[in-house]
């Protein structure tokens, strides 16, 4: 019984944790919101070869 106890409290953690990763439609919303601004930022201030590198490895990460 104790075997149990303790699989499910090192389980149970883990599915919750993965169950999370459902993008809902306000943070669809915010996240297309984030990339607009973005692009205007981009606009103003073009992002030389460094920073595209880091949001190449940022999106392959994330």
């Amino acid at each position: 019984m104790l075997t149990l106890l303790r699989t499910a409290a090192l389980v149970l953690p883990l599915v919750a944790v993965a169950a999370c990763h459902q993008e809902g439609p306000a943070e669809r919303a915010g996240e297309s919101i984030d990339k607009a601004g973005q692009s205007v930022k981009d606009a103003i201030d073009p992002p030389g070869p460094a920073e595209k590198a880091g949001r190449a490895i940022d999106r392959t990460v994330n």
